[in-house]
């Protein structure tokens, strides 16, 4: 019985991912009613901090940090949103969250020196600890990303000519600096951008891919043993400026991926904010049509071979077609977003923005 309600389960979670890339391109026929496309319903966060930092654990749970070292959780879909920052963090910049749970969740906190900082809590932010502090001044932490619920990576932008990777194998419990030996030169002004908490993120048991910017080329790094070692890939992104590169990965599997970006600023447009990979990173091909511009976050529909969400300031576009075309859906403003495997989907961004997405 206990095998047939999980088969059941995953495959009407996999119909409701179909239908919810179905509905937003087919259109009604003549003698049906209209069909509604998915679309976000905003949650009242009772904020107005800015929420780059987003975690989906399901459509009734989601984790959201922010500007303030502001934390908040719900576990009734967004109804209601409890504060649970960590005290003193008023000063603090949170730009990620991983959640395992509604109880078990780690943040990443922004920053030159000791403003970059990891905490973890494991009673849903009735209590925190602080498992990491940064003490180079070099250093500036920008993502992080879990494997499971006990293996996983922090970035710093480049000291002394690479990007530094941090590892934990406790849950963030406590974290380790990795040899720098294994890590490629890094571009002149080349850096990560912790625009949305998916500049790097991870695909399988041992993969990790490192979205960056700032160079001369906007590059997607690669390392198959969990951030020992790495290769570089130029992507056709946006570069050459500081403004500009790839700012969001999102990954299906170890072969497919989605990479956005562009220019972010308002002033300035971004042609090619969007590119694929099929061979896990080693290449990239920019998406015929892509979004129309700038944007900071991406996230594939669970169970959808094809279908996958980007956003940011000027709106949201899907993909049926896994990256290969674009179009948009909405025109909200938000920074990140994420999916759950029970196609719970959020988004948030300025003003204390958020989100679910609903079919």
């Amino acid at each position: 019985m206990g095998n047939t309600r999980r088969t059941g389960r995953a495959v009407a979670v996999g119909l409701c991912a179909a239908a919810l890339a179905a509905l937003s391109v087919a259109p009604a026929r003549a003698h049906e009613a209209p069909r509604p496309a998915p679309h976000w319903q905003l949650k009242d966060s009772g904020t107005d901090v800015r929420f780059r930092g987003l975690s989906a654990v399901g459509r009734d749970t989601a984790w959201l940090a922010g500007a303030k070292g502001t934390v908040l959780r719900t576990t009734d879909g967004g109804a209601h949103w409890r504060n649970v920052s960590p005290p003193g963090a008023a000063d603090l910049e949170f730009r990620d969250v991983e959640a395992f749970d509604a109880r078990h969740a780690v943040v990443l906190a922004i920053g030159e020196g000791e403003a970059s900082r990891v905490l973890r809590t494991d009673d849903g932010g009735a209590t925190w600890t602080e498992t990491f502090r940064n003490t180079d001044p070099a250093a500036f932490y920008d993502c992080l990303a879990f494997f499971d619920r006990r293996h996983g990576l922090a970035v710093s932008d480049p000291v002394d000519g690479r990007f530094r990777i941090l590892s934990t194998s406790d849950g963030g419990r406590s974290w380790t600096v990795l040899p720098a030996a294994g890590m490629p030169e890094a571009q002149a002004s080349e850096a990560g951008f912790a625009a949305s908490g998916q500049c790097l993120v991870t695909s399988g048991p041992r993969d990790a891919l490192l979205a960056t910017g700032g160079g001369a080329h906007a590059r997607v790094l690669h390392s198959g043993d969990r951030g020992l070692h790495w290769t570089a890939a130029d992507t056709p992104l946006p570069a050459g400026d500081p403004a500009r590169g790839v700012f969001a990965l999102a990954f299906r599997d170890r072969a497919h991926g989605i990479a956005v970006g562009g220019d972010y600023r308002a002033d300035q447009s971004s042609p090619q904010a969007a590119a694929v990979s099929a061979d896990g990173g080693r290449t990239w091909t920019t998406s015929a049509e892509p979004p129309p511009a700038y944007r900071s976050g991406a996230a594939w529909l669970p169970h959808s071979r094809g279908a996958a969400l980007a956003v940011g300031p000027t709106g949201t576009d899907l993909t049926t077609d896994g990256g290969r075309t674009w179009r948009t859906v909405d025109t909200g403003s938000y920074d990140t977003v994420d999916c759950a495997p029970d196609m719970g989907c959020w988004a948030s961004g300025e003003k204390g923005r958020v989100a679910r997405l609903e079919p």
